[in-house]
């Protein structure tokens, strides 16, 4: 599915963008049969809401999408994506009314709209195109467009295709398009290259666990991202209820995730050395199956005891952040859908992080605020760290008592990262449980906006 601009030179109808309040004035102005015909379709320009005027060839004139009031609009995204949804299928320039600070964010909104996830049987529906804007950056748009298809894509496919080597396929057809590099540590070698918390959450599955390492780019500073692929997390030996179990395809969504924040940043060849690491693996259930109070030697050298197998993305993390911060790099970034304590404190459309730089954290929430990929900052609250740290080994997987889940499972993660200037931890949702415009109901990236659009400031860039 190609997410993109219709081509400047196609023919296109005007479209005028309306703020509620300016309706009035905008209607005086207009012609006799053009005020018939708004009037007689009831548009006073409130979110959500469009009108084509037809022409005497029966075609459209023009058509206005209405963008409600300022208020309305802070309650959602994508105001335009919205109203764009309610035109006739057709190509469209925007003549007036698109303010120039969401011109980027408002053209990505109608782009997201014409996502289907169609892999699997045809999707009805259609959504009419859009001519690049002047002004905005159209390569930056469609790069992060695709990105985001990426990415919902990937957490939209089921289990039963988005396995441990359904993820590698991703990378490795990402890899190629963009020149970049790819290594795979795949089953008992992972035991043999120190990845024993990779083998051990995934040797139960029939699939392989492996561990997923791309790089591209070679000069300017150093980035890593890691990404939580669990294909499907059966809860292992503690196993989930059914109702638990329902949608653990998303739970490889910070691999997914980090996929399309990859290939927006190598699209729009920022310049920097990137590095994606991705523990890709099943949590399933078998004789051979990790289980609860086993004590786990990680590739840090530091010891788990293992209190739940249902908490294991953080143990399939920690080996690949400790080879993340063996190179040292500027920057290292995790993303998982790791914590359903994070959902019961934000909901599903604020993503919680967690970092140690004050600078980095405020950077970071303008940066989702600009680029209408919201974000909230999480302490890594020291006096929690006891709550990590059962006694017979160095830490505690799944501490007891429920409380600040969210933090500690941060707080684990940030154990092994030891040696690299500045850490972040996403703990994401990766799903969208309700259509909204721009965000059909299903998987959904969250984050890679917000570091996107802060990448230049935390990377001197």
């Amino acid at each position: 599915m190609s997410l993109t601009f219709a081509p400047a030179d196609s023919p296109a109808t005007p479209l005028v963008l309306l703020d509620s309040g300016d309706f009035d004035s905008w209607f005086e102005g207009q012609p006799e049969p053009v005020r018939r015909w708004i009037e007689g379709q009831g548009f006073k320009a409130k979110l959500g809401s469009a009108v084509s005027v037809p022409d005497t060839e029966g075609g459209i004139s023009i058509a206005v999408a209405g963008l409600g009031s300022a208020s309305t609009r802070a309650r959602g995204r994508f105001a335009l994506a919205a109203s764009a949804a309610k035109l006739p299928k057709a190509a469209y320039r925007i003549t007036s009314g698109l303010p120039a600070d969401l011109a980027e964010t408002e053209c990505l909104g109608w782009l997201l709209g014409q996502y289907r996830f169609d892999r699997y049987t045809s999707q009805s529906g259609s959504f009419p195109s859009l001519v690049a804007p002047t002004g905005i950056d159209a390569t930056r748009v469609e790069a992060m467009a695709a990105g985001e298809a990426l990415t919902r894509d990937l957490i939209n496919t089921p289990a039963s295709d988005m396995t441990p080597d359904g993820i590698e396929e991703a990378a490795r057809t990402l890899a190629d398009k963009f020149n970049a590099t790819l290594e795979v540590t795949t089953g008992d070698a992972l035991l043999d290259a120190s990845f024993p918390m990779i083998h051990a959450v995934g040797r139960a599955s029939a699939i392989a666990p492996r561990l997923i390492d791309l790089r591209w780019g070679d000069s300017g500073p150093d980035l890593a991202l890691v990404g939580k692929g669990v294909c499907f997390d059966t809860g292992g030996l503690n196993l989930k209820p059914g109702a638990s179990m329902a949608l653990m395809k998303k739970d490889m969504g910070g691999a997914a995730t980090v996929l399309g924040l990859a290939h927006i940043i190598m699209a729009l060849n920022l310049p920097l050395r990137l590095r994606v690491l991705i523990p890709a693996v099943e949590n399933a259930v078998a004789g051979n199956a990790f289980r609860p109070q086993d004590i786990l030697t990680s590739r840090k050298g530091l010891t788990v005891e293992i209190n739940n197998t249902d908490a294991e993305g953080r143990l399939v993390l920690a080996d690949a952040l400790a080879l993340a911060d063996e190179a040292k790099p500027d920057l290292i970034i995790s993303m998982a859908t790791l914590t359903g304590a994070a959902r019961v404190a934000v909901g599903p459309d604020l993503t919680p992080f967690y970092t140690d730089n004050n600078g980095y954290a405020q950077t970071l929430a303008e940066a989702g605020n600009r680029m209408a990929d919201p974000l909230w900052r999480m302490p890594f609250h020291a006096p929690y760290e006891a709550m990590i740290e059962p006694g017979i080994a160095d830490l505690d997987n799944a501490p007891k008592g429920g409380f600040a889940g969210s933090i500690t499972a941060a707080l684990f993660l940030r154990r092994f990262v030891t040696d690299t200037p500045d850490y972040v931890h996403f703990d994401i949702y990766g799903w969208q449980p309700n259509t909204a415009p721009a965000r059909p109901k299903g998987g959904l990236g969250q984050g890679a906006r917000a570091v996107l659009g802060a990448l230049p400031n935390l990377l001197n860039l």
